[in-house]
């Protein structure tokens, strides 16, 4: 008994940066949108194949663009976060920047994901810490990585 082919599904194979119109759009993760091959499927149900050269960091804005040009722009999605804020902001941003952690940096406000051992940490360093739910676009590495994993440059 043959099986039917499956159906070839588009393919992604590069990524424009601040894309201009976009046709779909994926909403996506801080670590979802890290990737170099996997299925995606955008917020309007057209799924398609991400198959990437090697894994790329991806922003806001980007977009993928399949193999009939129709462009798929990311969208950072909403994620349960920790907001910290406190009298020493500045002091609480070294602690987690001295951890490696991805943290988004914002006037009055950190916000990093859920983290018990952090959460512990900051608490101990007077850190006011609210649990909220939203993007997150922490900043990039100084060597323009685009991702702050490790001190191999």
């Amino acid at each position: 008994m043959t099986r039917p082919a499956a159906p070839t599904l588009p393919a992604a194979l590069t990524i424009e940066r601040k894309a201009r119109a976009a046709d779909a759009t994926v909403s996506l993760t801080y670590e979802d949108r890290f990737l170099r091959r996997k299925v995606l499927v955008s917020d309007e149900g057209v799924r398609f194949l991400v198959n990437l050269e090697k894994t790329t960091s991806l922003n806001g804005g980007d977009a993928f663009v399949l193999e009939d040009n129709r462009r798929v722009a990311v969208i950072p999605a909403d994620e349960d976060l920790l907001e910290v804020t406190g009298p020493d902001l500045t002091r609480l941003a070294w602690h987690i920047g001295n951890r490696h952690t991805p943290c988004q940096i914002e006037e009055g406000r950190l916000l990093i994901q859920k983290d018990h051992v952090l959460r512990d940490m900051l608490k101990r360093l007077g850190a006011v810490l609210h649990e909220v739910c939203e993007p997150f676009t922490p900043e990039g590495g100084a060597y323009g990585m685009g991702r702050t994993h490790g001190h191999s440059h």
